[in-house]
């Protein structure tokens, strides 16, 4: 699978985009591929071109693996999701890969502060899920987010700047480009070589973010299963505001906790993106250890 960052990724995300509009509306069990194609405007064979270049899995794999509102056995033995579809179709065993990172916390009197008197890059890069939009300081990666065809990358910046109103803000794509590049290339993921992230919030937020980045590739979550790992069982609410709040997308693994019913509710920068990047997890897994699948 070429799983490289690069502007056909970026491309073939509006299609996919699509496609789970279609999988929202059509389960797994009853998808046909022919016309799966025809309501993409593509022929059987470009479609399943396009799943096998984006995520490395089939059409039907990939619908399986995003239909995790109906995994309630998910939630019942937090399984994996792999384990979670293997009865339909979707199968791989062994240990599970995961986005190597490294973080530290910044000050609360940053936080308090706006960021004042912090220097912060941004621009944007291609990724597999649209454009990336990331801010960084020296100390790392502290913010990331996505713009599309209904997100500009100035309102992306805009969405991310505002958490640090305080902060000077200069765009270089140029630097920017290279840590997009580690973070959506899974052959880049190595403990050698981490990807480094700033954490910038409230005690609460930054103890609920590193709770999130506990959650291995692959398997999920719920609310309440955090707001137990942080020490406050009561206080699910306030762990869904804070996942809401995560400055770090995708990297801090906020699209790896579900509802308590199953169901992909919420996420900031879209459900679709949600099931999309659950979707292609699972496709970067069964790359890893491949195994016979259907075509």
């Amino acid at each position: 699978m070429n799983t490289h960052v690069t502007i056909s990724a970026a491309d073939d995300y509006e299609a996919i985009r699509a496609a789970i509009r279609y999988l929202s509306e059509t389960g797994p069990d009853e998808l046909d591929l022919a016309r799966f194609a025809r309501a993409l405007g593509q022929s059987e064979r470009s479609l399943s071109e396009l799943f096998r270049r984006w995520c490395g899995l089939t059409p039907k794999s990939f619908a399986q693996a995003v239909a995790l509102d109906h995994a309630k056995s998910l939630l019942a033995s937090r399984q994996s999701v792999l384990d979670t579809t293997y009865e339909v179709g979707l199968s791989s065993t062994s240990r599970l890969h995961d986005l190597f990172v490294t973080y530290e916390a910044m000050p609360p009197g940053v936080f308090r502060a706006g960021g004042a008197g912090i220097d912060m890059i941004w621009g944007a890069a291609p990724s597999p899920f649209g454009t990336a939009v990331v801010t960084a300081t020296d100390y790392g990666i502290s913010g990331l987010g996505f713009a599309d065809g209904e997100t500009s990358i100035e309102r992306a910046f805009e969405d991310l700047a505002q958490r640090w109103p305080n902060a000077r803000f200069i765009r270089d794509d140029a630097r920017i480009a290279p840590m997009v590049a580690q973070v959506f290339s899974p052959e880049h993921w190595s403990p050698e070589q981490p990807v480094r992230v700033v954490l910038i919030g409230t005690d609460f937020e930054v103890k609920v973010w590193e709770t999130l980045l506990s959650i291995p590739l692959g398997q999920a979550s719920t609310y309440a299963e955090v707001a137990r790992q942080v020490g406050r069982p009561s206080a699910s609410r306030a762990v869904g505001a804070a996942v809401g709040k995560n400055p770090i997308s995708f990297v801090v693994p906020c699209h790896r906790v579900v509802g308590s019913s199953g169901a992909l509710t919420g996420y900031h920068w879209g459900v679709p993106r949600k099931r999309a990047i659950l979707g292609w997890e699972a496709g970067v897994i069964s790359a890893t250890h491949p195994v016979s699948r259907e075509t």
